[in-house]
C-alpha cells in the first residue's frame, strides 16, 4: 500500500510539473542554480555522470556537452537563441545524448576542456563552452557560444544535422577528427621539464614580457577585453620589493588606480565587475564575481600601505561592504550576481542624465554643480552605454564636495530596482579567497579581523564536517561533493594568513592535517590533479581567471616549510618546478603565481619567532617590512628569534634591532 501511495505521490508530482512547464528533464533534480535554469529546457539535458554517458554508448548516439554558469550573459543569450527552440531540441534529442555542466560545481571538467580548447585554437576559449563527443566520449569537435542559425558562420541548426550525417555516412573523417583531437590534448597536457636554474634575473624577464602587453594609457594588460588579472599586479608588487624595479611598480600603480577610477568598479555600490569589453576599463559585462573581488583587495591592500593613498583603502571598505551586502548568507558568501537585471543588461547599474539632473534641480542644486558632479560621474547627456544610459566612471582629479549627495541619491534610484540574480552556491575555494582578504584587510582595520576569523569558522562547519572537506553546496543543504584541489590550496592559503595574524594553534595543527590530505588525493606520481576522480584533470599554472590552485599550493608548501620545520614540503615544491615548470624559463609572465612562489623558494623565507604577546605588541613594524616573504610564529620566547628554515641567524629584546638585524641580511 506505501509503494502504491509513493507512486501515485510521484506521478501527481510530476503532473504537476508538467501541468505548469511544457518540458522538464533530467536537470530538475539537481541542486545547481545554473542547471536548474535549464531543467525546462525541450533539449533533453543530463547531468555530467554514468547515467548520460552509459546511454551515449548503448544507443550509439553523440554527446554534446554544454558548460557554462548561472551569471554568464552569454550562455543566457545561447540558452535563449537555442536552448528554448523546440526545432533545435528535436535534433539533439534525436541524436545526441545532451549534458549539461556548470563550470563552478565541475571546475576540474571545465579546465580540462577549456585546455583542449586553447590546443585546438591557439587562444582561450570561455563560456559556454561547446564540445562534441563521439558515443565513447572522445572529442571531435569544441567551440564556444554557437548562434541557433549561422551569419557567416555555421549556426547549431546547420552544425548539429552536418555531425549526424559525419558519424553515419564518412566515419573515416569522423575517426580523423577525433584522432585530431586526441593529439590536440596530448600537446596541451604536455609540461616541459625545467631544465637549468633561474636566479634572480627572472624578474627582470618576467617585467620586460609584462611591459610588452601593458597598456601605457590605461594600465592592464591587454586592449579588450581587459581583465583585473591580480596575480599580475602582486608579483609586480613582489618585484618591486624585491629588486626595487620602478617599472614594476609603476605598471601595478597605473593599473590599479585606472581600475579604481573606471567602469570596471561599481562607483556607487562598491566592488569589482569582472571585466571590460574596452580598453579604458569602462564598459563591463555587468556580473560581478566572488573571486574577483576577493583576489584584489589584497593588492589594493598592499598598494595603500606602499603609497597610503586613500583611494586605495576606500577601495577596501567598500568592496568588504559590498560583498557583505549581497553576497553574504548564513555567514557564508555566495557564489556572483548576474549582468543582467529584468533581462535587461547592466540596468540596475546605469543612470539617465535627465532624470537625475530633474531630481537635483527639485532639491535647489545650482546647475552648475549639478554640471560638475555628473561630468565626474561620467553620467553624460548622450548616455555612454545603452541609448540614454550612462554608465559611471571618474572622469577627473578634482571631487565634486556634493559627490557624496549625489551617490546616496544613486543609491536610493538603485534600491527600487531590482538586483541581479544571485547563484547561491557556497563554494569552499572562492569562501577561502574572500576570508584571506578580510585577514589582510584586518592590516588597515582591526574589524575585518574577527569578522574573518567569524567567516573561517562558518565555512569550516559547513564545508568540513567530520573532518571531510568539500567543494560546493547551496545554504540550508548538506554539501555532497567532496573538496577539489582548489578548495585545499585556497583554504590552506587563508588560514596561513589567518595564523599570521592571530597565532591560533588550532590553524596549524589544522593546516598540516590539510595538507597532508592534499599530497595523498592530488599529487601522484609527481604529477598533481586537480581533483581525486576519474575526470583525472591535471593541473596547471594558468592564473588568467582566477590564481592557479596549484600555484598557490606550491607557495603554500614553502611557508608551511618555513612555520612547521617539514623540509619534505619545500622538496616537493622543487620536483614540481624542475619537472613542469619550463613557463618560468620560456615566459615567466604567463605564471604569476607561480614566479612568485618559485622566488619564495628560491629567496627563502625569513621567520620572525617569539611569545604571541610581543607579535602582536609588534604587528605594525613586522607588516612594514619590505621583504615579502616574512612569516612569524608563536615560540616561547622572551626575545624575538629572526630565522631561515633550518637555523636562525639573531635574535634580540627589541623588534627594531632585529629588523635592522634583517635587513643586513637581506642585502
Amino acid at each position: 500500500m506505501l509503494h502504491i501511495k509513493k507512486t501515485v505521490f510521484f506521478v501527481v508530482t510530476l503532473s504537476f510539473l508538467w501541468a505548469e512547464h511544457n518540458h522538464t528533464n533530467a536537470l530538475i533534480q539537481e541542486d545547481s542554480p545554473y542547471l536548474q535554469q535549464h531543467a525546462h529546457n525541450p533539449v533533453n539535458w543530463y547531468p555530467w555522470g554514468k547515467e548520460a554517458l552509459d546511454k551515449a554508448r548503448k544507443e550509439n548516439k553523440m554527446i554534446f556537452l554544454s558548460i557554462g554558469y548561472s551569471t554568464c550573459h552569454w550562455c543566457h543569450v545561447m540558452e535563449e537563441e537555442s536552448f528554448t527552440s523546440d526545432a533545435v531540441a528535436v535534433l539533439l534529442n534525436e541524436s545526441y545524448v545532451s549534458i549539461k555542466v556548470d563550470r563552478e560545481e565541475l571546475s576540474q571538467l571545465d579546465k580540462k576542456y577549456q585546455r583542449l580548447y586553447m590546443s585546438v585554437h591557439g587562444k582561450r576559449g570561455g563560456w559556454p563552452l561547446s564540445v562534441f563527443m563521439s558515443p565513447e566520449a572522445e572529442v571531435f569537435h569544441v567551440a564556444t557560444y554557437i548562434p541557433r542559425d549561422g551569419y557567416g558562420s555555421m549556426g547549431l541548426m546547420s552544425l548539429l544535422p552536418s555531425f549526424t550525417r559525419l558519424q553515419k555516412e564518412k566515419a573515416g573523417q569522423f575517426q580523423l577528427l577525433v584522432e585530431q583531437h586526441k593529439q590536440a590534448a596530448l600537446r596541451g597536457n604536455t609540461k616541459a621539464q625545467l631544465n637549468e636554474k633561474l636566479n634572480a634575473d627572472v624578474m627582470d624577464k618576467a617585467v620586460r614580457e609584462i611591459t610588452t602587453e601593458f597598456d601605457p594609457q590605461n594600465g592592464g594588460f591587454a586592449l579588450r577585453p581587459k581583465f583585473p588579472e591580480a596575480s599580475k599586479l602582486a608579483l609586480l608588487i613582489d618585484i618591486y620589493q624585491l629588486s626595487g624595479n620602478k617599472k614594476a611598480f609603476y605598471m601595478a600603480q597605473l593599473t590599479l588606480r585606472k581600475m579604481a577610477e573606471g567602469g570596471i568598479y561599481d562607483q556607487i555600490g562598491g566592488g569589482f565587475f569582472r571585466y571590460t569589453t574596452d580598453r579604458h576599463w569602462q564598459m563591463p559585462h555587468f556580473e560581478k564575481m566572488l573571486y574577483t573581488n576577493a583576489e584584489l583587495l589584497p593588492v589594493y591592500v598592499r598598494m595603500y600601505e606602499l603609497t597610503t593613498d586613500p583611494l586605495y583603502q576606500k577601495i577596501v571598505y567598500e568592496t568588504i561592504a559590498q560583498m557583505e551586502k549581497h553576497f553574504m548568507q548564513e555567514g557564508l558568501y555566495l557564489t556572483a550576481s548576474d549582468a543582467d537585471s529584468n533581462g535587461e543588461e547592466g540596468g540596475y547599474f546605469i543612470y539617465e542624465y535627465a532624470e537625475v539632473k530633474k531630481y537635483l534641480l527639485t532639491q535647489g542644486w545650482d546647475p552648475r554643480e549639478i554640471e560638475e558632479v555628473l561630468a565626474y560621474l561620467g553620467i553624460e547627456e548622450d548616455g555612454n552605454i545603452d541609448g540614454d544610459f550612462s554608465h559611471t566612471h571618474i572622469t577627473g582629479d578634482k571631487v565634486p564636495l556634493r559627490l557624496e549627495e549625489v551617490k546616496t541619491y544613486l543609491r536610493e534610484v538603485r534600491s527600487k530596482r531590482t538586483f541581479p540574480f544571485i547563484d547561491s552556491k557556497v563554494i569552499t575555494a572562492w569562501n577561502a579567497m574572500m576570508i584571506k582578504a578580510l585577514f589582510v584587510a584586518s592590516r588597515l582595520d582591526r574589524q575585518y579581523l574577527t569578522l574573518a576569523e567569524q567567516r573561517l569558522d562558518a565555512l569550516l562547519k559547513k564545508m568540513s564536517p567530520q573532518g571531510i572537506l568539500y567543494h560546493q553546496t547551496l545554504p540550508g543543504k548538506a554539501p555532497k561533493q567532496e573538496g577539489l584541489l582548489e578548495d585545499y590550496a585556497f583554504l590552506i592559503d587563508a588560514m596561513i594568513e589567518g595564523y599570521e595574524r592571530t597565532y591560533n594553534k588550532t590553524y596549524l595543527t589544522l593546516l598540516q592535517s590539510l595538507t597532508k590530505e592534499a599530497l595523498d588525493k592530488f599529487y601522484r606520481k609527481k604529477q598533481w590533479y586537480l581533483s581525486d576522480d576519474s575526470i583525472r584533470a591535471e593541473a596547471d599554472f594558468d592564473d588568467r581567471y582566477y590564481t592557479s590552485a596549484l600555484s598557490v599550493m606550491l607557495e603554500n608548501l614553502v611557508r608551511l616549510a618555513g612555520l612547521t620545520e617539514e623540509l619534505s614540503y619545500a622538496k616537493i615544491v622543487k620536483e614540481t618546478i624542475q619537472n613542469t615548470g619550463a613557463v618560468l624559463k620560456k615566459s615567466p609572465a604567463k605564471a604569476p603565481k607561480l614566479l612568485h612562489a618559485f622566488l619564495r623558494l628560491k629567496m627563502g623565507d625569513v621567520i620572525i619567532k617569539s611569545k604571541i604577546k610581543n607579535l602582536q605588541k609588534s604587528r605594525k613594524e613586522i607588516d612594514a617590512i619590505d621583504y615579502p616573504f616574512i612569516l612569524s610564529k608563536f615560540e616561547e620566547s622572551d626575545k624575538y628569534l629572526a630565522c631561515r628554515i633550518n637555523s636562525c641567524f639573531a635574535y634580540d629584546t627589541n623588534i627594531t634591532a632585529l629588523i635592522n638585524y634583517i635587513e643586513k641580511e637581506l642585502k
